[in-house]
């Protein structure tokens, strides 16, 4: 999973990848020219209990791969190449989270001199737009240009007619109302507007305290408008925190009222727009976090882990981690009938902890 962070130049973006990818304060600095890559864990408290609990050998979190896009500008000469290489390195990524800027600086000037991260939000998502737009046009002409007109090519060129109808009134084709068929055969265009969005605003340690900024209810009705989830945040702050002592970060959260890091709200946020959920493995040799698509079965589960156990599947034996919480151990959970043998269908649900019985 390759989540890409886009937005304008000077937004704290490359601030955000350092404190996603655990890379702090000396990690990639920004560049105009090329992306940076990284991996970062998805905190997840569950794990953290069953490191508790087990002990293991090896605990393994989620991971999110994370793109710092090479910053857009509106303002530059050679603006045209500069679109086309963003969206060429935005095209890879499997989800988008615009970094949208809300703090001032006067060691930092924001190239369009004002501070209106609801207009900035509209200038990406624009050229993202024309993109698609562009796409689909491109390919109208060439099927129209075509020497013969098959049955396949008349099916995708009123396709692509509507589509590009769509597109043109500022539609997102992740909305639009085509059949499951429909999407699927044209998902070797790649649209850039089929790819989830979200956004994350990133504020001072002022403005996040009051939440208030410039243009808030404006970016809000926005996000609501084009179906983007929004995250507000301070990543300079959140920066700070985590490289703080452990006691020292749970103090200094309290203190800010901060209930989780900024990091794991993102990466929630990631998780829900995407539509994906963990289950959970545990034993003396390794807790784990495993990601899965919402509605999968136990064997394709299975199949996270390994083919042969997928292959080989017999029974899931699932306890529900709320369970395990409040009882306190997998004995007790055992004595009170709450450990569960489950068969192949079963939908595995976020939290499930589970070990697989299978024979090759």
């Amino acid at each position: 999973m390759k989540i890409g962070l886009v937005g304008l130049t000077q937004t704290g973006k490359t601030t955000l990848f350092n404190l996603l990818t655990g890379q702090g304060e000396n990690g990639a600095s920004g560049s105009k020219t090329a992306s940076n890559n990284g991996v970062g864990y998805v905190p997840d408290p569950r794990i953290d209990f069953l490191h508790r609990l087990y002990n293991p050998k090896k605990t393994t979190y989620a991971q999110i791969e994370y793109t710092d896009v090479a910053g857009f500008s509106t303002m530059t000469e050679g603006q045209k190449s500069g679109a086309a290489k963003f969206l060429n390195d935005v095209r890879p990524c499997d989800a988008l989270v615009h970094v949208l800027r809300a703090f001032d600086s006067d060691e930092v000037i924001h190239e369009q001199l004002t501070i209106d991260p609801a207009r900035d939000l509209e200038q990406v998502e624009t050229e993202i737009l024309f993109s698609d737009l562009e796409l689909v046009e491109k390919r109208i002409e060439r099927l129209k240009a075509g020497k013969k007109m098959t049955k396949e090519n008349q099916e995708e060129l009123e396709r692509l007619e509507r589509c590009y109808a769509w597109l043109e009134n500022g539609g997102s084709m992740r909305d639009m109302d085509i059949t499951e068929e429909e999407r699927t055969s044209m998902r070797n265009y790649a649209f850039l507007t089929e790819k989830p969005r979200l956004a994350v605003v990133n504020l001072d340690e002022t403005q996040y305290k009051t939440k208030n900024y410039p243009n808030r209810e404006a970016l809000h009705a926005l996000c609501a408008k084009l179906n983007i989830t929004l995250v507000e945040l301070c990543a300079l702050m959140e920066l700070e925190i985590s490289q703080l002592p452990e006691e020292d970060k749970t103090l200094f959260m309290e203190d800010l009222g901060l209930e989780q890091p900024g990091i794991a709200v993102l990466a929630q946020a990631v998780y829900g727009h995407l539509g994906l959920i963990s289950f959970l493995t545990a034993g003396e040799d390794e807790v784990r976090a495993w990601t899965i698509n919402a509605g999968i079965t136990a064997r394709g589960a299975a199949g996270k882990i390994h083919s042969d156990i997928e292959r080989g599947f017999i029974r899931a034996e699932v306890v529900k981690f709320k369970d395990l919480t409040e009882l306190g151990s997998m004995q007790k959970v055992k004595e009170k009938g709450l450990f569960r043998l489950e068969g192949k269908e079963y939908i595995v649900e976020d939290g499930d902890i589970i070990n697989f019985r299978f024979n090759v």
